[in-house]
């Protein structure tokens, strides 16, 4: 909710016209190393969004899979049942929230999911340099 918050204000300072497109990201692998909400959080996030974030647009939600698992379809899994529940709560058509799940080692069981979006950019640009 912070984040959002966050966001909504920043639209305002720029005098942003139209809406900001956001996903929620959920956490579906619960790993200390990343962010996002816990999924029985996703609800009130999007309706928080939705309620008091006139400059942000709810798109859909995300997930990244737990790294190195080599069957990541249980988060993606569970990133569908949270879309499920946020559209049925927001009064909004399932496919009307998209999907961003999977990334170079995974997206083809990402899109078998159901995955509307995917990240790539390891296997366009390589991987990122160590810190």
């Amino acid at each position: 909710i912070k984040t959002a918050t966050a966001l909504e204000k920043a639209c305002e300072a720029a005098a942003r016209e139209t809406p900001l497109q956001v996903m929620v990201q959920v956490l579906t692998s619960g790993e200390d190393s990343k962010s996002g909400c816990v999924p029985e959080e996703a609800v009130a996030l999007a309706q928080h969004i939705l309620s008091t974030c006139p400059r942000l647009s709810l798109i859909g939600l995300m997930t990244i899979g737990k790294f190195g698992d080599p069957d990541p379809e249980p988060y993606f899994d569970l990133l569908k049942k949270c879309r499920v529940e946020v559209a049925a709560a927001l009064g909004r058509e399932e496919a009307s929230l998209q999907l961003s799940m999977g990334m170079s080692g995974d997206f083809e069981k990402a899109i078998k999911c159901g995955s509307t979006s995917v990240r790539v950019g390891t296997s366009i640009f390589g991987a990122r340099p160590s810190k």
